[in-house]
């Protein structure tokens, strides 16, 4: 090959490039998102658990089903607002579909012990074999 042509073949070609700029922002964009939303949805109720030493409750899909009591004295069950009536009679249900459900129990820790009592009571009612009262660790 003479000069003239390795000379030719050098400039005639553009080397290809891809600026990363936009993907990158892009990607951080993104990152910011997800760390700002993902514990919103973890925990859709804000309430202020009592401080315990606790065990995991063993469950084979970790997909246990969360009553929640907040300060306002209203009741939810997975985020869900519900009635006593109505979380004994769901309860019921799910019972009789898979006896070994798991049941959480979360109460603020401002509210009357026979409060989170009364919903502990109709957990029980319903003969849920797996309960556990959710606390903070110390």
């Amino acid at each position: 090959m003479s000069r003239r042509s390795r000379r030719g073949a050098r400039t005639g070609v553009g080397k290809a490039s891809i600026d990363m700029n936009s993907l990158i922002d892009l990607t951080f964009l993104l990152l910011v998102t997800f760390i700002l939303t993902i514990p919103a949805l973890e925990q859709g109720i804000t309430i202020m658990l009592p401080r315990a030493k606790t065990d995991l409750l063993p469950n084979k899909n970790n997909k246990a089903n969360t009553i929640t009591l907040d300060v306002n004295h209203k009741l939810f069950l997975n985020d869900v607002p519900t009635t006593l009536d109505e979380l004994e009679n769901t309860l019921k249900e799910k019972v009789a579909l898979d006896p070994d459900v798991p049941v959480l129990v979360r109460g603020d820790e401002r509210l009357e012990y026979g409060e989170v009592m009364d919903v502990v009571k109709v957990v029980y009612k319903c003969q849920v074999r797996k309960m556990a009262l959710v606390t903070v660790e110390k």
